[in-house]
């Protein structure tokens, strides 16, 4: 995150937010929602625009510096995204860093309703195709909750998280 200072630092919260075996809970409504399609669905093809489209209007803990590191990592092959379109107009993204068999989702945007669950349910199952066996939403709120994100321990995630690196990332494989 960036710091009240401007420079961009690392956080470790004490309890982190994790959708279990790479599982995200789909609501009725938003099983529904994705049956009646009329959005499509891209990975890694406008990963500046998503994180521009999380910048907040004020209270902004993103920056010009996150965007230049975070640009750099999707460059290197361990910086993703995924996109929701509906024509040619971006209506939801998620993006964050994968490393081994570990997915961090930093954060995530849309303009139409339910975009970004389905840009995050679509990010997910990627991550679960590849072998990914952690996906982090680092701070857990309500509406992670709701969507099948729970908090672990810090020291348990640890010990998950020197496994998962360990892995190879089968993303860059492909």
């Amino acid at each position: 995150m960036t710091g009240e200072n401007g420079e961009v630092e690392w956080y470790w919260p004490r309890r982190r937010a994790i959708f279990p075996n790479c599982e995200m809970h789909l609501s009725r409504s938003l099983q529904k929602r994705m049956r009646q399609g009329g959005y499509t669905v891209t990975f890694d093809t406008a990963f500046e625009e998503v994180m521009r489209n999380c910048f907040r209007p004020e209270h902004n803990w993103l920056s010009e510096d996150f965007v230049r590191a975070y640009g750099d990592a999707h460059r290197e092959g361990w910086g993703h995204s995924c996109e929701v379109w509906v024509e040619d107009e971006l209506v939801g993204g998620v993006y964050g860093l994968g490393i081994g068999g570990y997915f961090a989702a930093e954060s995530m945007f849309h303009t139409k309703t339910d975009m970004s669950k389905i840009a995050l349910f679509s990010l997910i199952q990627k991550c679960k195709k590849y072998g990914y066996v952690i996906f982090d939403a680092q701070i857990l709120n309500s509406h992670l909750k709701s969507l099948g994100c729970v908090e672990v321990d810090a020291s348990e995630f640890v010990l998950e998280l020197e496994k998962a690196v360990k892995m190879p990332d089968q993303w860059l494989a492909d």
